[in-house]
C-alpha cells in the first residue's frame, strides 16, 4: 500500500481501552504491515493488533479523534497526534478509493455465484468450505474475531484482570512456555470453565488457577494444554461450525463475520467439554518447558478415571528430579496472585 509506506516510521502517545468498562491504558501507536499496532508505552508489549482496512474513525471531526478495529468492535483508542490522525485518514481513504464497487451485472454474478456456492455447499461440501474459510483468514481479522469472542464472554465473566505488574509478568510467563509464538493470556474472573482458547492466540484462563494454588505448576499446565488443543484443531473451526454456513459464506466473500454473528458463541465455548488428547505428545511439551505433568494431572482430575491424566501421573518427567529451574520466583508469583486486585 502506498499510502502506508510513508508512515512506516511514524508512531505517536495514544489511549486504549480494551473493552469500554476497561481501565484507560497509555499506549503507542505505530504501523506494521497491514496492521495498526497498539503497545504498551511503559513495556512497549504489544497489546493489539488491528486490520488497517477495518479501523474506524468512530467521532469524525471531533477531537482527540476515536478509532475502533470495525463497526462492532469493543476496543477503542483515542489519538491526539495531528499528524496520526492525517495519516490514518490518509490511509483510510486509500482503502476506500479501492473498494471494488460493483455494477448491476456485476452484482447479479456475484449473487447468482453466491447462490451457487450455498446450494453447493448446502448439499456436498460444508465441512470443506468451514476448512477452507478458516485456512485464508489473515491474522489481523482472526485477531479481530478472538477479542469479539472475549468481549462475548465478558458479559459472563466480568472485565479481564489486568493489574499492571501481573499482567507483565503473564506475560513474560507465556514467553517462558512458548517463545517467540507466545499467545496473549487473559485472566477472567468468574467463568465455568477453567481454560479455553479463542482464534488470534488468545488462552483464557480462570483467576482460581492463580489464586487457589501454592505456585504456578497448575496455570502452567492449564496453559500449555489449551495451546496443544489449539494446534490440534484451528479454533476457527468449531466457531464457523457454530456460526453456520451462512455466516461462514460472509467471511468468505468479504473478509469479515457479520455483525451478530457470534452472540452467545462465548457461553456455548466455556460449557464445552475439553478435547481429550493422547498422553504421550503432552508430556514431551510438559518435559520441554521444564514442567511436572502431575500438579496439572491432580487439578484437573475430578473424576479420578481419566486415562491421559492417569498417564500423566505415571508418567512425570520430573516425578524423581525436579525442574531445571522454576517458572517464576516467589515475588513474582505473589504478585502474579494480585492480578485481579482492584
Amino acid at each position: 500500500m502506498t499510502a502506508l509506506k510513508q508512515y512506516q516510521r511514524l508512531e505517536s502517545p495514544g489511549i486504549w481501552r480494551a473493552l469500554q468498562t476497561a481501565q484507560r491504558r497509555d499506549v503507542i501507536v505505530s504501523f506494521g504491515e497491514a496492521t495498526l499496532i497498539i503497545s504498551d508505552s511503559r513495556s512497549e508489549t504489544p497489546l493489539s493488533h488491528w486490520s488497517l482496512p477495518a479501523v474506524e474513525r468512530l467521532n469524525p471531526g471531533a477531537m482527540p479523534a476515536i478509532y475502533g478495529p470495525g463497526a462492532d468492535a469493543v476496543e477503542t483508542l483515542e489519538i491526539d497526534d495531528p499528524l496520526m490522525i492525517e495519516a490514518l485518514e490518509t490511509i483510510h481513504r486509500v482503502v476506500e478509493a479501492k473498494r471494488p464497487r460493483p455494477g448491476r451485472m456485476r452484482g447479479w454474478i456475484v449473487a447468482a455465484v453466491a447462490a451457487g456456492l450455498i446450494a453447493l455447499a448446502a448439499l456436498w461440501l460444508p465441512g470443506a468450505l468451514v476448512r477452507q474459510t478458516a485456512k485464508i483468514v489473515p491474522p489481523a481479522e482472526r485477531s479481530s474475531i478472538g477479542q469479539r469472542v472475549l468481549a462475548n464472554i465478558t458479559h459472563i465473566s466480568g472485565t479481564p484482570c489486568n493489574q499492571t505488574r501481573a499482567r507483565d509478568i503473564l506475560d513474560r510467563l507465556s514467553h517462558r512456555l512458548f517463545g517467540s509464538a507466545a499467545p496473549r493470556i487473559v485472566v477472567l474472573r468468574e467463568t465455568p470453565a477453567a481454560a479455553t482458547h479463542l482464534p488470534g492466540d488468545l488462552l483464557i484462563v480462570s483467576r482460581h488457577l492463580i489464586e487457589d494454588h501454592e505456585g504456578p505448576d497448575v496455570l502452567a499446565g492449564y496453559l500449555i494444554m489449551e495451546q496443544a488443543r489449539a494446534r490440534a484443531e484451528d479454533p476457527l473451526l468449531p466457531l464457523l461450525n457454530w456460526a453456520g454456513l451462512r455466516a461462514t459464506l460472509g467471511l468468505l466473500t468479504s473478509g469479515h463475520l457479520p455483525k451478530g454473528t457470534l452472540k452467545g458463541y462465548g457461553e456455548a465455548l466455556l460449557t464445552r467439554p475439553p478435547e481429550t488428547l493422547p498422553p504421550q505428545p503432552l508430556i514431551a511439551q510438559f518435559r520441554a518447558a521444564g514442567l511436572p505433568t502431575t500438579p496439572y494431572a491432580k487439578a484437573a482430575d475430578a473424576s479420578g478415571h481419566n486415562p491421559t491424566l492417569d498417564a500423566m501421573m505415571t508418567a512425570d518427567p520430573f516425578a524423581k528430579t525436579p525442574p531445571p529451574r522454576p517458572l517464576l520466583n516467589d515475588d513474582d508469583w505473589v504478585a502474579l496472585q494480585g492480578i485481579c486486585a482492584p
